[in-house]
């Protein structure tokens, strides 16, 4: 596929890129060697094939949820720096 500078240009304007002229240039080549792999990979026989998201298949990857003890509300106070009996004591931020 060969890309077409005005291509480039269309997509650059829509991404708000203000490209200079050596830019344009360089951009259509790396992209056009990118749209050829792209199009080499189309030439493979995938009929049969189911899509995948990963290499392989992976099964629950997260463990398991386990109840733990957890820190008391005393403890998890001890180390503010400013807080009252039962709270943390941030500042106010709109």
């Amino acid at each position: 596929m060969k890309l077409k500078r005005s291509e480039v240009e269309h997509v650059a304007h829509l991404a708000r890129l203000n490209l200079s002229e050596q830019e344009l240039e360089k951009m259509t080549a790396q992209l056009d060697t990118i749209l050829s792999y792209v199009d080499k990979l189309e030439e493979l026989d995938t009929h049969g094939i189911k899509p995948t998201t990963h290499a392989f298949s992976i099964s629950n990857a997260f463990r398991a949820d386990e109840i733990l003890p957890s820190l008391t509300q005393e403890e998890s106070l001890e180390n503010c720096p400013v807080k009252n009996d039962e709270l943390f004591i941030v500042p106010k931020i709109i």
